[in-house]
């Protein structure tokens, strides 16, 4: 019986695309964060959303708390809030995902919701602890707005290469 090789590139891939999301908001940090916007960049949301979609993930939740506990410790120094974020995720995708007939549109759906709910549910905790005093309507139009933006133009880009890729090690 032959093991596909997604079983060892999705979480190299979570764990790359969860590092390239700080690297390109580290080198494009003036572009992304202004005193008008906030963009924050998902790519590591793309990445587990086109795996949970596309093949059988072995161990998808225990990947997705490893990466939450990474992404607390590396980015926020609080333990918890994506470690709780990023598993509620993929339920929501798998159960998403069921009712649908794949195709690119209810996979930019799938994925605009999960950045719109990680955004979202992030902005509360941190609102919840005292780590923000901005209020509701700043935040949708400075921060939800342009990060769906942004993500929306990663995903038309990625959705295809990575598509390809996950259909390719997935034999």
């Amino acid at each position: 019986m032959r093991i596909p090789k997604m079983r060892y590139f999705f979480p190299l891939g979570l764990f790359f695309t969860l590092f390239l999301d700080g690297a390109l908001s580290n080198a494009f940090s003036k572009q992304m964060f202004t005193l008008s916007f906030s963009i924050e960049s998902r790519i590591f949301i793309l990445w587990l959303v086109m795996c949970v979609c596309f093949t059988d993930l072995n161990r998808p939740y225990l990947w997705a708390i490893c990466v939450g506990l990474v992404f607390d410790l590396y980015y926020t120094g609080i333990i918890g809030p994506f470690t709780m974020i990023v598993p509620l995720i993929v339920y929501l995708t798998k159960t998403m995902y069921s009712f649908f007939k794949p195709s690119f549109i209810v996979v930019l759906l799938i994925y605009l919701i999960d950045i719109t709910l990680v955004t979202f549910l992030f902005y509360l905790i941190n609102a919840m602890i005292g780590f923000t005093n901005s209020s509701m309507a700043d935040f949708i139009s400075m921060t939800l707005g342009p990060t769906l933006a942004y993500n929306l133009a990663v995903f038309v880009v990625l959705y295809i290469p990575v598509q390809r890729f996950i259909e390719t090690f997935s034999r």
